[in-house]
């Protein structure tokens, strides 16, 4: 289901319910093994907010011949699927990151998503693959949010907190910042859209890939990337014609991806071209205090301020 209108750029999603104390939340492992002692401790930190987790059968799985990922292809998608048209369940949240969920997308009933209707979908990371998936072919708004198998998430107070407040009061986390700088200034609304960018890239050419970025405040961070594989997944994205018409670009957490001044002169380098205000380290991804922030809604970037504010409530 595209829900974009050319140039105009792509129409805000449809919203999840919030949350309520008691509702039934799904665990799902999408991509890499997941850690049980992790796992249990991130499911406690979600009991201590009234939330009644359920893991889903195959979470703990491993496969026996590539062992970066959870199990089978197949079984990751159908955990999804389950949990997703399970009317007692109220959000899914997927585990972790790692490695997989490209593998598993296309192997989701995404009619059945789409009947069945939105709910919550958190995760980050690896998980921008599913992110561009449910707004694409189901039209729905998801959560760029921290996961709780993953040890990031057990010491990050501020990502636990912006994640719970989104979940049940969502009114109170409709900006984040101000803390960003201008890399390149000025102001700029559109629709959210993004996650891990090494991920984005490797959607493009792909069965149902968003055709382009245009109309959209682009969020983009990633992990472990050396300076110069980083030029090299936005130079793709630039030659590919992803990128143009995009309102704002908006860059969270580069960890591990080298001395910052170096990524920080790259991203300038790439970016300032487009012409549009971009802002940098405003507090989502791989780094401490990952803050959740929804995708395929309407927001509005300052850059100036180092603010990117939304126009409604994460969930309804």
């Amino acid at each position: 289901m595209h829900r974009h209108s050319g140039a105009a750029g792509p129409t805000a999603l449809t919203r999840p319910p919030r949350l309520t104390p008691g509702a039934r939340v799904a665990v799902v492992a999408t991509s890499g093994p997941v850690p049980a002692d992790t796992l249990e401790t991130g499911l406690d930190i979600l009991r201590g907010w009234g939330l009644d987790p359920v893991v889903m059968p195959h979470v703990l799985d491993e496969s026996r011949d590539l062992g970066y990922l959870a199990g089978r292809d197949e079984d990751r998608a159908r955990d999804l699927e389950q949990a997703w048209c399970d009317p007692a369940v109220s959000a899914v949240i997927c585990a972790r990151g790692g490695y997989g969920a490209q593998r598993m997308v296309d192997l989701v009933d995404w009619a059945a998503i789409r009947a069945a209707g939105p709910k919550a979908f958190v995760g980050y990371s690896d998980v921008t693959a599913l992110h561009e998936a449910f707004a694409v072919r189901a039209g729905l708004s998801t959560l760029h949010g921290p996961m709780p198998a993953t040890a990031n998430f057990l010491k990050d107070t501020a990502g636990q907190e912006s994640l719970r407040a989104t979940l049940f009061e969502p009114e109170s986390v409709m900006s984040l910042g101000p803390g960003g700088a201008a890399l390149v200034p000025g102001r700029a609304g559109g629709i959210t859209l993004g996650g891990c960018v090494s991920m984005l890239a490797a959607d493009l050419g792909t069965p149902h890939a968003r055709p382009s970025a245009r109309g959209g405040l682009l969020l983009i961070e990633d992990v472990g990337e050396e300076t110069y594989r980083l030029d090299r997944i936005l130079t793709q994205l630039l030659r590919s014609g992803w990128l143009d018409g995009v309102a704002g670009v908006v860059l969270g957490s580069w960890e591990d991806c080298g001395p910052y001044e170096e990524v920080r002169a790259l991203l300038l380098d790439r970016l300032s071209g487009l012409g549009v205000p971009v802002v940098e380290e405003l507090g989502f991804g791989h780094g401490p205090g990952n803050l959740t922030v929804p995708l395929g809604l309407p927001a509005l970037l300052d850059a100036d301020a180092g603010t990117l504010t939304l126009e409604v409530p994460a969930l309804s």
